[in-house]
């Protein structure tokens, strides 16, 4: 089959991008919202995007009747967000954060979930998270209906025991998110397998590197 998205309808490539590339991992983003309280929203339209600097990227799509969502309307008030990442623990939460309520309700206390202040924001972060990432926004892009977000990662949260006693690499037989396939399907990362380059293609590629080093 082929798909020209020249004329393809929106409703149908986005069924058809939602489907096929999965699975994506789910932002479960706060903001403050005009009033002093908590936003919470879940967004599988997120991934990180760079390591220096760091920024995390949110695809936040407008409501049906092409009114901005809470999300986009406060973190453009005030340039400040929380991604707080889901594990299986917090996957009933999240759908509650998922739906569309009036502007006033806090998601947070609705899902009954513990809102903690962050240090370099003033948003709440998740304290039942396991990674928790404070960004101030650093470019919003505007599509019809549609905001690109680019947000710079000022402070990471991490429960002590989702990293080795290092501090320097995860334990996925701890830290398990769960990341959207399509419509309302979902998958967790309890089955994860390693694959690793040969020693030929490893030292194949040192020498390559090597190369590209300046001659003393």
């Amino acid at each position: 089959m082929e798909f020209d998205f020249a004329t393809l309808p929106a409703s149908d490539r986005y069924r058809l991008l939602t489907s096929f590339v999965v699975p994506r991992p789910i932002a479960l983003v706060t903001t403050r919202a005009a009033a002093g309280h908590n936003n919470a929203a879940p967004m599988s339209f997120f991934n990180v995007f760079a390591q220096e600097p760091p920024i995390l990227i949110l695809g936040i799509q407008g409501r049906s009747n092409g009114v901005e969502k809470d999300t986009t309307i406060n973190l453009r008030r005030t340039g400040e967000f929380v991604v707080n990442m889901v594990d299986q623990s917090l996957a009933d939460q999240m759908i509650v954060c998922g739906a569309g309520l009036a502007p006033e309700v806090d998601e947070l206390k609705l899902a009954g979930l513990t809102a903690l202040p962050a240090l370099k924001v003033d948003v709440s972060r998740v304290a039942e998270s396991p990674c928790a990432m404070e960004c101030r926004v650093e470019q919003i892009i505007d599509y019809p209906g549609r905001a690109i977000v680019l947000g710079q990662v000022v402070q990471m949260h991490v429960r002590d025991d989702c990293l080795d006693a290092a501090g320097r690499y995860v334990r996925p037989e701890v830290y398990q998110p769960i990341a959207r396939l399509h419509a309302d399907n979902y998958i967790g990362s309890d089955r994860q397998f390693q694959l690793k380059k040969s020693a030929e293609l490893a030292d194949a590629e040192a020498d390559f590197l090597a190369s590209l080093l300046p001659k003393a």
